[in-house]
C-alpha cells in the first residue's frame, strides 16, 4: 500500500516539474532567438557614413590613460596603457594586431607589424611577448601578443597568472613546463639574440580574448567530436580564470575568421559564446573577419577598443594614501637619519672640546687663577705735610 502511494506521488509530480521545466526552456529559447535576431540584423549593411567614422577614430587617437576617470589624483594612473591579446594557439591574436594598425595608419598597404603564422605544424608561432604602440609613436596605449594557450590548462594558468601579477615585457620569452627539451633550447637561444632585457615592464590593465570563430562553430556542430568539443571547453575554463578579470569585468571577446562562415553561423558563434562565457553577445563579443576592410568593421574595432580602454580606465588601482604617506617616510626616513648622525657627531665634539678645556684649565696653578694684591705700603710719616 504505502509503496503504491509514493509510487503514485512520483507519477503525479513530473507534470509539474515538466511544465515548469517547459515555461523556462521556452523562455531561454525566446531569449535566444531575440538576441540571435539582433546580431543578425547588425549585419545588415548600415551604409556608416565616414564623418562617423573618423569621429569615432578620433576618439581613439585623442586617449590619454585615465581619460574615462574623473579624478586622477585618486589612481595610480600609468604612462601607457597595456592591453594584452590572450587566446588559443591559431585564434589570429598576431593578424588582429596587423588589423588594428591598418585602422589608425590609413594605408591598406602598410606593412605587417606582427610576424603571423600561416602554418603552425612548421613554425613555432608567438614564443615572445611583444609591444605594439597605437598608433606607432604614441604612448598612450599599447597592444601585447602573447603565446598562444595550449590543452594543458596548468601551464596556461601559470602563464597568465605571471603576466597579469608580474607585468608583461616586450620580448619576454613565455615557456611552459610541459615545452620538451629542445623547445626551450631553441628559445633561449633566439631569446639571446634579441637583446630585449632593457624593455620595460608593464602592467596588464585589461585583457582581449581572441577566439577562432570556424574552430567555435566546429564545436558547436561536432559535439561527438571530442577534439572539436575541447576547443570550446578549453576557451570557457581559460575565459573565466580570475586573473584575467578586473573587479567584475570580464574580458572583452573577439572572434576571427568571420569570412570563413556565414553570416548565419557567425551570429550562432557568438551567442553560443554568450552562453558559455556568461557575458553580452551583442556589447561585449565583437566580431572581426581576417580579411574584410569595410568601414563596418573598423568601426567594430575602434568600438571594440573603446570598450577595452574605458574598462581599463575604470579599473584602475586606487592610490592608497597611507602606503603613499608610508613610502615618502620611508624615502625621507634614511635623509633624516644621516642629519641626526651629523648632529650627534657635532655635540659629541663640542661636549669632547669643552672636557678637555675644562682639564686644561684645572691643570694650571692656582695662582695663574687668584693673584693676591699686592700689600700697600704707606710712609706716613714722608706725606704728614698734606694735612
Amino acid at each position: 500500500m504505502g509503496g503504491e502511494r509514493i509510487s503514485s506521488a512520483e507519477e503525479e509530480s513530473p507534470p509539474e516539474e515538466t511544465s515548469s521545466a517547459f515555461l523556462e526552456n521556452d523562455a531561454h529559447g525566446r531569449k535566444r532567438n531575440l538576441i540571435y535576431s539582433q546580431i543578425l540584423r547588425s549585419y545588415d549593411d548600415p551604409r556608416i557614413p565616414t564623418s562617423d567614422l573618423e569621429e569615432a577614430k578620433s576618439r581613439i587617437l585623442s586617449y590619454t590613460p585615465g581619460a574615462w576617470i574623473e579624478k586622477l589624483s585618486d589612481y595610480n594612473v600609468p604612462e601607457t596603457t597595456s592591453l594584452i591579446l590572450v587566446g588559443p594557439k591559431g585564434s589570429g591574436k598576431s593578424s588582429l594586431i596587423n588589423k588594428i594598425s591598418r585602422v589608425f595608419e590609413d594605408g591598406k598597404y602598410t606593412s605587417e607589424r606582427a610576424q603571423v603564422s600561416y602554418n603552425l605544424s612548421v613554425v613555432d608561432g608567438t614564443y615572445f611577448l611583444q609591444e605594439y604602440m597605437i598608433p606607432r609613436g604614441s604612448t598612450s596605449f599599447c597592444l601585447y601578443d602573447t603565446r598562444g594557450l595550449s590543452d594543458a590548462s596548468s601551464d596556461n594558468m601559470q602563464m597568465l597568472k605571471h603576466w597579469i601579477t608580474k607585468g608583461v615585457r616586450h620580448g619576454e620569452l613565455a615557456i611552459r613546463n610541459s615545452d620538451s627539451s629542445s623547445v626551450k633550447a631553441r628559445m633561449k637561444c633566439k631569446g639571446r639574440q634579441s637583446g630585449y632585457n632593457s624593455s620595460k615592464t608593464r602592467l596588464v590593465n585589461f585583457v582581449i580574448f581572441v577566439v577562432n570563430g570556424l574552430s567555435v562553430l566546429k564545436s558547436m556542430d561536432s559535439c561527438d567530436d571530442g577534439a572539436s568539443e575541447s576547443y570550446i571547453q578549453m576557451i570557457t575554463k581559460m575565459f573565466c580564470c580570475p586573473y584575467l578579470s578586473f573587479r567584475d569585468d570580464m574580458p572583452v571577446v573577439v572572434v576571427t575568421h568571420g569570412d570563413l562562415l556565414s553570416v548565419h553561423d557567425r551570429a550562432r558563434v557568438r551567442v553560443h559564446l554568450g552562453e558559455h562565457l556568461g557575458i553580452s553577445p551583442e556589447k561585449q563579443i565583437f566580431d572581426i573577419p581576417d580579411e574584410s576592410s569595410d568601414i563596418a568593421t573598423e568601426l567594430t574595432i575602434i568600438d571594440m577598443l573603446r570598450y577595452a580602454l574605458e574598462h581599463a580606465d575604470r579599473n584602475l588601482p586606487c592610490k592608497d594614501w597611507f602606503l603613499d604617506k608610508s613610502c615618502a617616510e620611508a624615502r625621507i626616513a634614511p635623509l633624516m637619519r644621516i642629519v641626526l648622525l651629523i648632529l650627534l657627531i657635532i655635540l659629541s665634539l663640542s661636549v669632547v672640546s669643552t672636557h678637555i678645556h675644562y682639564v686644561r684649565q684645572c691643570r694650571k696653578p692656582p695662582n695663574v687663577f687668584f693673584r693676591p694684591p699686592p700689600e700697600l705700603n704707606i710712609n706716613w710719616h714722608a706725606i704728614r705735610h698734606i694735612w
